[in-house]
């Protein structure tokens, strides 16, 4: 990584500085969500702190150096390949950061983190009504800020917020991609349902099941996937997620008394995305090239793992046992047959993090319909709930009968993070892609999972996506691994495959 030249050296220092505050910052975040007592003068002070990295953040990117470095280092003729790809890494930061002023990145923070922290206590009383003040203001600046951005990245206010999260993803891409799944979901979803419906009915375990019994549970599958507890750690918060750094893991949970199988999902999720930060190149610490590539490709890992991986036969012929020992439970119900098709029961349903296989692109088409109207202006915050209810009718065929179960169920537009949804449908394409050469390309891992050895997967993963880190753009990465780019038919064929054939 080292290199002789002044200027890339420069910005290496400077880049190095800059990803060392965000992690800080993150890990503020994640204490935000789980042990950060609930008042409103602790919120207070944590946005305020929060605030105050950010703008430091912007402050060394906006330092008038850095372009004139840029501008040189970009003509040295004796980069590494790994050196290039990091100084368009950088570009990349840099473009965003500069096209917004100090003053509209700490309005933004301070919004985002007032605004989340409301919404953990309106989404508990199911009041919209509450919330929609700091949520007009976070979209205010958000739409604000995506005006700023596309004005210099040459795309659209929408365009600009999903390139935050997906690089280089327009709406000429996901627009037929979404369209193409419309189209392909209703009868597809009405012949599963059909199936289903003629099958044995499914045996649901019934609980309770101890909170201690599910966190001990979770660490064991933890643990086999490869995560170290000596280096992370697992916590309970209201929506779960992965944070943290590479060398300092953080996920977080929830646990349902009479449902072990939402939390044990969400823990194996969280855990994908934990390893793939866990094993991104180590060379290339605390800078933009040694980052995970995007979040298209972050859900990538975390539904491999999950659906991909951990909702196989062969996976649940390992895991049964284990759970029934956690439990000290038996009985028919506890058949690996009968889980298996436990996890892969499709219905429609209203929570989008423990939806089925099936109908979870329709909860994020859904979001992603409703989030680009309302940067467009097509609509306003007093039709997001009306809006959202209609479409989960027409989508699923389901209405919520509160706030709660419907537009307040995500944490991402009321802490800022809009342009994100996206990226969890292109994750599941990626995922079923991914998983699809993988096992094609090494024939022993299906029989090692059956096994609960996940090493034969993970070296398959390091060695064609977590190892590389930002080294490739998005296409070109999943190209290599895979031999052809996004190929939305390898989803619908493994859709088709797991659940009609």
């Amino acid at each position: 990584m080292k290199s002789s030249n002044k200027s890339y050296k420069e910005l290496e220092e400077h880049f190095g500085r800059l990803l060392a505050l965000r992690e800080a910052a993150g890990l503020l975040h994640w204490d935000a969500s789980t042990m950060m007592p609930k008042g409103i003068n602790s919120s207070n002070a944590r946005s305020e702190q929060i605030s105050a990295i950010a703008t430091i953040c912007h402050e060394i990117i906006n330092d008038n150096k850095i372009s004139d470095l840029l501008d040189e280092a970009e003509n040295l003729p004796t980069l590494t390949n790994w050196q290039t790809s990091n100084l368009r890494e950088m570009r990349h930061m840099w473009i965003h950061e500069t096209a917004v002023t100090k003053d509209l990145v700490e309005a933004l923070t301070k919004a985002s983190m007032s605004c989340e922290a409301q919404w953990r206590i309106s989404k508990g009383d199911s009041d919209y009504t509450t919330i929609k003040p700091y949520l007009k203001e976070v979209l205010k600046l958000v739409k604000y800020s995506a005006s700023k951005k596309s004005e210099v990245l040459n795309c659209t206010p929408y365009e600009a917020l999903m390139d935050q999260y997906t690089p280089g993803l327009r709406e000429t891409t996901i627009n037929p991609l979404f369209k193409d799944f419309e189209n392909f979901l209703p009868d597809f979803l009405r012949a599963v349902l059909e199936k289903q419906a003629s099958e044995p009915q499914v045996n649901k375990p019934t609980g309770p099941f101890p909170i201690h019994q599910q966190k001990e549970l979770g660490h064991s599958f933890m643990k086999m996937l490869g995560f170290d507890f000596r280096e992370g750690r697992l916590d309970v918060s209201s929506h779960p997620f992965s944070g943290g750094t590479p060398d300092d893991l953080r996920i977080t949970t929830r646990y349902d008394l009479n449902d072990f199988t939402s939390s044990l999902m969400g823990v194996l999720h969280e855990t994908g995305h934990a390893l793939y930060e866990k094993n991104l190149p180590k060379d290339w610490r605390r800078q933009p090239v040694g980052l995970a590539r995007g979040m298209d490709v972050h859900e990538s890992q975390s539904l491999l793992i999950e659906m991909q991986a951990c909702r196989s036969r062969e996976f649940l012929s390992f895991a049964v046992p284990l759970m029934k020992r956690a439990f000290n439970l038996n009985g028919p119900e506890w058949n690996t047959e009968n889980i298996y098709r436990l996890y892969t029961k499709v219905q429609p349903s209203l929570i989008r993090v423990d939806a089925d296989e099936v109908t979870y692109s329709a909860h994020v088409i859904l979001r992603y319909n409703i989030e680009r109207s309302l940067i467009l202006e097509k609509m306003t915050l007093d039709d997001l709930p009306g809006m959202w209810n209609e479409n989960m009718k027409k989508m699923l065929g389901i209405i919520p009968t509160n706030h709660e179960l419907g537009c307040l169920q995500d944490i991402h537009w009321f802490d800022g993070a809009w342009g994100y949804f996206p990226s969890y449908t292109l994750g599941a394409m990626n995922a079923a892609q991914l998983f699809n050469s993988a096992v094609r390309e090494k024939t022993n891992i299906l029989p090692s999972i059956k096994c609960g050895n996940f090493g034969p997967l993970y070296d398959w993963l390091i060695e064609n996506i977590h190892g590389l880190g930002s080294l490739y753009e998005t296409p070109e990465l999943l190209e290599r691994a895979t031999g052809q780019p996004l190929n939305a038919e390898i989803f619908k064929q493994h859709l088709i495959s797991r659940y009609l054939n």
